[in-house]
């Protein structure tokens, strides 16, 4: 395992956490997309059925459990234990547009016909547009607090990352994922305008990024 690696799965774990524990601590969901991380877990699933035929390592067994646990925790929080400060209203993103896509994708773009391996593509194509929702929230709303900035910067972080991660095994192994390349390509795109505002307007010590509003 290269740095870049370890490095986005860290920054990827802490985006996780810092969410869990926002909600957690506030003991509200308000500005947090459910939609979004009931994506996320479906990504982690889809992804992670290897845990039932194999083990490659303790780190990446831990790491899919621990993954896996704090995904469905977070869901559980938002629609279950704090679901009245859950703004369903402004959680509108059509789901099924990602949905049906990504899924036909998946059978017609990928490695081998064979069931784990298509629903693996399917978690791929899928993480790269799952945070669409929560970044449509956002920008309906006006704007976002700072912990849930946060959060979106170290998710963003994780996968530019990994693209790094893809450059240096290409460099190294003389291995390209295209699949994975591509898809974090496209997942990295959706995170650049978000990255300007956050360095801009967050980290200049703003409570809250509100977003330019369309005239």
């Amino acid at each position: 395992m290269n740095i870049f690696r370890l490095a986005g799965d860290v920054s990827h774990l802490v985006a996780i956490v810092i969410l869990f524990m926002k909600i957690w601590r506030s003991k509200s969901c308000a500005g947090i997309s459910g939609k979004s991380q009931v994506l996320f877990a479906l990504v982690f699933t889809t992804r992670y059925l290897d845990l039932l035929t194999s083990v490659i390592s303790i780190y990446n067994t831990v790491m899919k459990v621990v993954f896996l646990a704090l995904a469905y925790a977070t869901v559980y929080l938002i629609y279950m234990r704090f679901r009245s400060t859950f703004d369903s209203e402004s959680d509108s993103f059509r789901v099924e547009f990602l949905l049906v896509p990504v899924a036909g994708l998946s059978f017609l773009e990928n490695y081998a016909f064979a069931p784990l391996e298509i629903l693996w593509t399917f978690s791929i194509y899928l993480e790269s547009v799952a945070i669409l929702p929560q970044l449509f929230m956002i920008t309906k709303t006006g704007e976002a607090e700072s912990i849930t900035t946060h959060y979106l910067f170290f998710l963003g972080l994780y996968r530019a990352l990994y693209l790094a991660n893809w450059v240096w095994r290409y460099h190294t192994e003389g291995f390209f994922d295209q699949i994975a390349v591509v898809s974090g390509v496209v997942q990295t795109i959706f995170y650049c305008d978000f990255f300007y505002l956050y360095v801009t307007r967050v980290l200049r010590g703003s409570g809250k990024m509100s977003l330019p509003m369309p005239i």
